[in-house]
């Protein structure tokens, strides 16, 4: 199921509504023996994040993503650098941002024996807002989210895809215009994924909001933000739009399985011919030889290769051209892939 997701959103206008410079976080760890050591969690990022924004925000394990979520919505003290969320200082106004943001946490908020409306009631009240505006907003949402019926219903008794949406809606309830969501869709099946796909960009084109956005999932990534930010070892190694990223690629992925093992060889020098990087020679399956590379513009040189290899008598079991994808990008970037890692 694709989601349709409105225009990037240029972030050289409009205001922005998550600022860091420098902003870094350090640990203090265990070295050889009694020593202790210091950790660099995060080492000094700069984020912008304008408004009406989809953002996600990618990093392997342990590269630092998780500890500057926690800065960023005021869980954790940076050490050095600046932040500005929602117009207010993470470090000296964590109230003021913790009262302007909807926070939506990877492991959800819900107490399984509650009554769903009563959670969302519950929860508006402690921002501030009356019993009446907190059920109010919480029917309204219920309904946005295809959770009507659901009101006393116990989180216990709903579906995984169910619960996760009562969790945005929790998120949701003081209505924030920036929403920070952490890993949303783990755990979902397939189709509630792309259910939940569907209301998160709802949050942006229904109601206007901001959403900084964590997730194992690149092909979540590519379908709902307009911007992407790669951590790694604790700095921002990329900043772009999806497309952007994928260009950077070098070329469409060339996939040729060998019908003869023997012909392997001559297979992979007619390739290399038109490759942008070095022809790899493996085993495929069944018994076959799999010869692949990366080539500009693949589709105009195919129908060539094609030509070559028939000429020479090479025969062939399958050709496939696969566009770049955000887990190259990835693979590229940081030198493992984040479907791999999670």
């Amino acid at each position: 199921m694709s989601v349709a997701v409105p225009s990037v959103t240029d972030t050289s206008k409009g205001d922005q509504v998550i600022t860091a410079r420098g902003l870094a976080r350090t640990f203090e760890g265990r070295g050889r023996g009694k020593q202790k050591e210091e950790v660099r969690a995060v080492a000094g990022v700069d984020i912008d994040v304008a408004e009406g924004e989809i953002v996600g925000f990618l990093g392997p394990n342990g590269a630092g993503k998780t500890t500057t979520l926690r800065m960023l919505t005021t869980l954790l003290k940076p050490t050095a650098g600046s932040a500005t969320v929602a117009g207010y200082d993470v470090a000296t106004q964590s109230q003021q941002v913790r009262r302007s943001i909807g926070y939506v946490s990877q492991s959800g908020s819900t107490s399984p024996e509650a009554r769903a409306g009563e959670e969302i009631m519950d929860h508006g009240m402690l921002y501030g807002i009356s019993q009446k505006q907190a059920e109010s907003r919480g029917r309204e949402l219920f309904e946005q989210l295809d959770l009507d019926g659901l009101w006393e219903r116990q989180p216990r008794a709903m579906s995984g895809g169910q619960r996760r949406r009562l969790d945005i809606a929790m998120g949701l309830v003081h209505d924030p215009t920036l929403v920070f969501l952490d890993e949303p869709t783990t755990g979902l099946d397939p189709q509630a994924r792309a259910n939940l796909w569907t209301h998160i960009a709802d949050l942006r084109t229904k109601r206007g909001a901001t959403i900084f956005l964590t997730t194992h999932y690149l092909d979540e990534a590519d379908a709902l933000c307009d911007r992407i930010l790669v951590i790694d070892h604790g700095s921002i190694v990329a900043s772009d739009t999806p497309d952007a990223l994928k260009k950077q690629v070098a070329g469409d992925l060339v996939s040729l399985v060998v019908a003869d093992p023997a012909r392997a060889v001559e297979a992979a020098e007619l390739l290399g011919r038109i490759a942008d990087t070095e022809v790899e020679v493996g085993p495929s399956h069944d018994g076959f030889t799999g010869v692949s590379t990366r080539v500009r513009g693949a589709g105009h040189e195919v129908a060539g290769l094609i030509r070559g290899l028939d000429a020479a008598g090479i025969a062939l079991e399958s050709i496939e051209v696969r566009r770049p994808t955000l887990d190259d990008v990835f693979l590229d970037l940081t030198g493992r892939s984040l479907r791999e890692d999670a």
